[in-house]
């Protein structure tokens, strides 16, 4: 029938999928649907920044005019002043993420001009071949990197439990970011709008602002609750290719699935039409529930990081699978992307060691946190948090590489042999 080859409701429930069938937009419109996540991200960042850059200021002014240096939890033991700024070294240690997410750009702009070059040399390559390229998440990417930089950098003029969030509030946009460049890699025509995106990074940040305030066991229920809603709604989204709505013919629609199952026999039960996504959502859905069981048992004091490990976990999952996919498709891994994955696991493997062991506690007052600090561990001006911060600014621009080259080998498939997954 003719509507099986334009209209998206059918095309979309096919058992089978391939990128060819998730690219009918064309390659202008999914550009400048890319490069809206780069302009949210730089109206976002200077909206957000100054604020933060002018408090830490006034904290800083405060402890100077003041001499309290009780105010905020320093590693006195490694601490390097400079001019009005106590601790110097952990705002310069940050320098990486900048440097590193301009390097990441660069080499994002570089890859752009190639595909404009081929794409004008042969048009056809660009247009049917390999996975559909726009740029303006991974431009994205790199610029969120480097305001991770500057918050971080903020954060740390006057570390406190109370402005925590300015050093992990980039680092869910990082994640998230990475998790919509992952699914627009096969899904480019259902792939998130840019303002839906930051629209559900903002109700985290509200989240994690009322975290500091009010961190009850009630509070912790509710957020458990949201968390898990979202993630079936997510995962329905993600099972159905869009095509479910949430309305209230919802259940309506549940029962009928239900039903038809019920008279296809018991062969039909546990087998779903989309075995691969399936498998995938069973996993995330499981994972998120023992970090939802984990977070109401054990409540982690510190509920700005217990958020960004959910989101590291799932981008950390999301990831894995994207790559054992592409394996079982019979697609490989070229040599540069696997460099990359090397490099970015034994630099998380070892940035994570130097955070764990911390200099500062905030279960205790700044004063009593000070038998936490420790003795500078390299050239007698850096610590353990000061390596951390080279480590993970590394690790995270490994990863990003690792993203920007996993699907090199696809350069000359046709699109309509490129699954979907």
């Amino acid at each position: 029938m003719p509507d099986a080859y334009s209209d998206k409701n059918v095309i979309r429930t096919k058992t089978f999928l391939f990128v060819a069938d998730l690219s009918h937009k064309g390659s202008r419109f999914h550009g400048k649907k890319s490069q809206l996540y780069m302009w949210n991200l730089l109206i976002v960042a200077v909206f957000y920044a100054l604020p933060v850059l002018q408090l830490v200021i006034i904290y800083q002014k405060v402890l100077n005019d003041t001499g309290d240096q009780d105010l905020c939890y320093f590693n006195f033991l490694c601490a390097h002043p400079l001019g009005d700024l106590t601790d110097f070294n952990h705002v310069y240690s940050n320098l990486g993420y900048v440097l590193l997410g301009l390097l990441f750009i660069i080499n994002t702009a570089r890859r752009d001009v190639l595909r404009r070059q081929a794409q004008a040399n042969h048009d056809r390559l660009e247009k049917y071949y390999g996975i559909p390229q726009h740029y303006g998440l991974f431009y994205a990417m790199g610029t969120a990197l480097m305001v991770e930089g500057v918050l971080s950098a903020c954060y740390h003029i006057c570390p406190t439990h109370a402005n925590y969030q300015f050093d992990t509030t980039f680092m869910y946009v990082i994640s998230m970011l990475c998790m919509l460049k992952i699914y627009q890699t096969r899904h480019p025509d259902i792939n998130a709008e840019a303002h839906a995106a930051f629209a559900v990074l903002a109700f985290v940040v509200l989240i994690g602002v009322v975290s500091v305030f009010e961190d009850s066991l009630t509070f912790r229920i509710i957020f458990s609750a949201i968390h898990l809603l979202a993630c079936l709604a997510l995962s329905a989204q993600v099972y159905y290719m869009g095509r479910w709505k949430l309305n209230f013919g919802v259940f309506k629609r549940i029962y009928m699935v239900f039903w038809n199952d019920f008279q296809a026999g018991p062969s039909n039960w546990f087998r779903p039409m989309y075995v691969d996504r399936m498998f995938l959502l069973v996993i995330g859905i499981l994972t998120n529930v023992g970090l939802a069981v984990y977070g109401l048992m054990e409540r982690p004091p510190d509920f700005a990081s217990y958020m960004l490990a959910i989101f590291i976990t799932n981008l950390m999952l999301y990831t894995t699978f994207y790559i054992i996919m592409k394996l079982r498709h019979g697609e490989k891994i070229l040599c540069q992307a696997v460099f990359y994955i090397a490099l970015a696991s034994l630099s998380w493997g070892a940035a994570m060691y130097f955070f764990i062991n911390k200099a500062i506690t905030w279960r205790k007052r700044a004063a009593e946190s000070r038998v936490f600090n420790q003795e500078c561990a390299i050239l007698s001006f850096y610590d353990y948090h000061d390596i951390w911060h080279f480590l993970s600014a590394a690790s995270l621009f490994f990863s990003f590489m690792t993203l920007l080259t996993l699907d090199d080998d696809l350069a000359y498939t046709p699109r309509d042999r490129i699954p979907v997954f």
